[in-house]
């Protein structure tokens, strides 16, 4: 249970990892981004804008618009060839370092996500349901931490959850975690931000403190509800939570245990029917906002 982030020294960050600027196809500047979560109330923000030629591969610098009490990650979107139903592929890469090198003519998307992780970077595989990913897909990418669960922008066209390929890579034995992000781009027709984000459980306000987190899966993810604690023993997850109305675990074997009422914030729930040795939760609120735990293994 090391990766339960819940006991683990420091506090909570909320912080958004999928981000665009006019730097890109963002309607709005990075300073202007960078305002509109800060005075949201989040703790930190990366601005990953389209790493592709026509842009020029744009390495967003946001160093300058750090300040006490809020930080940014520097990263991008990358795009190399191909998948088994696009031309290219949507890569997040957060925490690259400023200068790393466009992609070569002939360099693969494994090699160039290879590339980032190697250069510190915090790998995740964007948006799979709107760009109908399959798992042969998401299997090749060997270099990624964790899949992008949720995505905001991508709900306008109903397509924005990607817990379904999520849950069967962790079942065939890849350790991925998953995050939540809004991938805002602040045009006329999108979604306003701030809409999913992710808790960092680190001591330090810091990128770097927040990369080490993120990479050891010590994060949660929420439209919404706060996850306080969540305990794995005698045979059940023992959650604790902002008043819901639902409180679930799923797993790696078909089926759900759920707990349902009125401003609910606690509930034990059994694991036993899930055979595969993980599971993990699944908090709604009345208004149907969301947030979710990493998988949670014990075997």
């Amino acid at each position: 249970m090391d990766d339960l982030p819940f006991h683990r020294p420091g506090r909570f960050w909320r912080g958004n990892l999928h981000t665009h600027s006019d730097r890109s196809d963002g309607a709005l500047p990075p300073e202007e981004v960078a305002r509109r979560y800060r005075d949201a109330g989040y703790d930190f923000l990366a601005i990953t804008d389209h790493f592709r030629e026509r842009y020029g591969f744009p390495l967003t610098d946001t160093r300058s618009l750090r300040e006490p009490g809020f930080t940014t990650l520097i990263g991008a979107e990358l795009h190399p060839p191909r998948t088994e139903f696009s031309a290219e592929w949507h890569i997040l890469a957060v925490g690259l370092p400023l200068g790393f090198a466009p992609p070569g003519p002939e360099e693969s998307d494994v090699a160039l996500t290879r590339r980032a992780r190697d250069a510190g970077a915090f790998i995740g595989i964007a948006h799979p349901a709107a760009s109908l990913l399959t798992a042969a897909d998401a299997e090749r990418l060997d270099a990624a931490h964790a899949v992008e669960a949720y995505n905001a922008l991508s709900m306008r066209e109903d397509r924005g959850d990607s817990w379904h390929l999520t849950d069967v890579l962790v079942n065939r034995g890849h350790r991925l975690t998953a995050y939540a992000a809004d991938d805002a781009h602040f045009q006329p027709q999108d979604p306003p931000g701030c809409r999913a984000w992710v808790q960092v459980r680190a001591e330090e306000l810091t990128p770097e403190a927040l990369l080490a987190a993120l990479k050891a899966g010590h994060y949660y993810s929420s439209t919404g509800p706060e996850i306080h604690d969540v305990r794995v023993g005698d045979g059940a997850v023992h959650v604790s939570c902002s008043p819901a109305r639902k409180v679930m675990v799923t797993g790696g074997d078909p089926g759900v245990q759920l707990i349902e009422g009125s401003s609910l914030t606690e509930g034990s729930l059994p694991v036993a029917m899930f055979r595969r040795g993980w599971c993990r939760v699944t908090v709604e609120d009345a208004e149907g906002n969301r947030a979710w735990t990493n998988p949670i293994r014990w075997a």
